[in-house]
């Protein structure tokens, strides 16, 4: 078992530059088999990355990740079926559907995997592609879809969905006639996907706002394109550097994507120069608690900045509130910040948090994606020793996170250690 050991380190100094975007590429790299030959630059090496080029590969792809860049050539691309060893290790997987059935006309997946989110259905993609001509079926887990062709659709979504816009782009892309897209998602990450896909040949626009226009084309080719910075993996360091009272220079960024994050940033005491594409945070004395943080699709407070916020809250001055309105379970980090000293009480989609003036290390296990970064940020400000288990899910999203802290003054280190030691540790912990 792996495990990141972390000393509580004072302030975070220096400078580091921001992985590319885990949101953008794994939808990317499900659109590349819709072309030739394609590369892809700035391309974070995280596990869900390589789990999408071994799904490429196994329908026929071929495609790897080299110093940042993956080179996809997708022509000898003949699979329909993604097995289900792949499809439960990540829950993006399913963005692989509309791709596979708008190259071949059928596509089987079984139900994806990922981080224990609370329910996540995926009615809405399976909406999006029968209105684009597909017929489905599910059949316990596994989901058939087949269209002898698709055509372009009206697509109304009854709530915002990043995954289901995605899907339906990527499918609609190639159906025959005009799509049209209401009450789309408006993340940065839609954009970069409809600039990957207009350069592969596609007719779409509007993406980055609530409708989007899709002109269906017969063939789309390979193409290359740099993925934009990730925005939470930046929020996730700015979030670090504000906890520990440090000063840091965030470079390869886009300000312009992190402003409701930025915002609650400087309501908390910290001080910022921002400049084109970069973010100098500096933070002195102990963090203001800010007004009542609530999570809403772009451009409003994202979800996935709402641990590592609460992370940097407690230590504050005051009392801070969350309300998580996007996932109904994700405080699976909060037990496990109590036991490094965190005064936090939750119901139901709330949680307040009672500013402690310190944290104390403590055997930790990260429950997902998210959570596990708030963990890192929260061992960072702690007296003593922490070690975090689940490091898979902390992989999923961030490249070698222990270098980049480590970087910027943190004590903090990778190890192997024998599942049994972990275990004893966890239940003495209990008892």
């Amino acid at each position: 078992m792996k495990i990141l050991e972390v000393s509580g380190c004072g302030p975070l100094r220096g400078s580091t530059v921001t992985q590319g975007s885990k949101n953008s590429v794994l939808p990317i790299l499900a659109a590349s088999m819709l072309g030739g030959g394609s590369e892809i630059s700035n391309c974070p090496s995280l596990s869900d990355v390589e789990v999408s080029l071994r799904i490429l590969r196994h329908l026929g792809c071929t495609g790897a990740l080299k110093n940042g860049v993956v080179t996809v050539d997708a022509s000898g691309a003949n699979a329909v079926n993604i097995p289900d060893g792949l499809m439960r290790e990540m829950r993006s997987s399913v963005i692989f559907l509309g791709a596979v059935l708008a190259r071949h006309g059928e596509a089987e997946i079984c139900f994806p995997g990922g981080c224990r989110l609370g329910p996540r259905p995926i009615d809405m993609h399976l909406d999006a592609l029968e209105r684009l001509g597909a017929e489905i079926e599910v059949d316990g887990g596994r989901i058939s879809c087949r269209a002898a062709k698709l055509r372009g659709a009206q697509i109304n979504f009854s709530s915002v969905s990043v995954g289901a816009t995605e899907n339906a782009m990527i499918a609609a892309s190639m159906a025959e006639g005009d799509t049209l897209i209401a009450n789309a998602a408006r993340e940065p990450e839609i954009v970069d996907l409809q600039d990957f896909l207009n350069k592969m040949g596609a007719c779409i626009s509007g993406a980055g706002s609530n409708v989007i226009h899709i002109k269906g084309v017969k063939e789309l080719h390979g193409a290359s394109h740099r993925v934009i910075p990730d925005r939470i993996a930046a929020a996730t360091v700015l979030s670090a550097a504000a906890a520990s009272g440090g000063r840091v220079e965030l470079g390869r960024c886009r300000p312009q994507d992190m402003e409701a994050v930025l915002a609650v940033l400087g309501e908390m005491g910290c001080r910022m120069e921002i400049g084109s594409d970069s973010i100098l945070l500096e933070s002195r004395g102990r963090l203001k608690a800010p007004k009542p943080i609530v999570t809403a699709a772009h451009p409003g407070f994202p979800t996935d900045a709402q641990p590592l916020l609460m992370a940097a809250c407690l230590t504050a001055e005051g009392n801070s509130v969350f309300i998580e309105n996007i996932f109904e379970n994700r405080y699976a980090h909060v037990p496990e910040l109590r036991r490094m000293g965190a005064e936090i009480i939750t119901s139901g989609r709330a949680a307040a948090i009672i500013g402690t003036e310190r944290l104390a290390g403590a055997e930790v296990v990260a429950a997902d994606l998210r959570g596990g970064a708030a963990l890192l940020i929260a061992a960072m400000n702690a007296e003593g020793v922490s070690r975090i288990a689940g490091t898979e899910y902390i992989d999923r999203g961030y490249e070698t996170p222990e270098a980049v802290f480590a970087e910027l003054g943190a004590q903090i280190k990778r190890k192997e250690v024998k599942d049994a030691e972990q275990q004893q540790k966890k239940q003495a912990q209990e008892e």
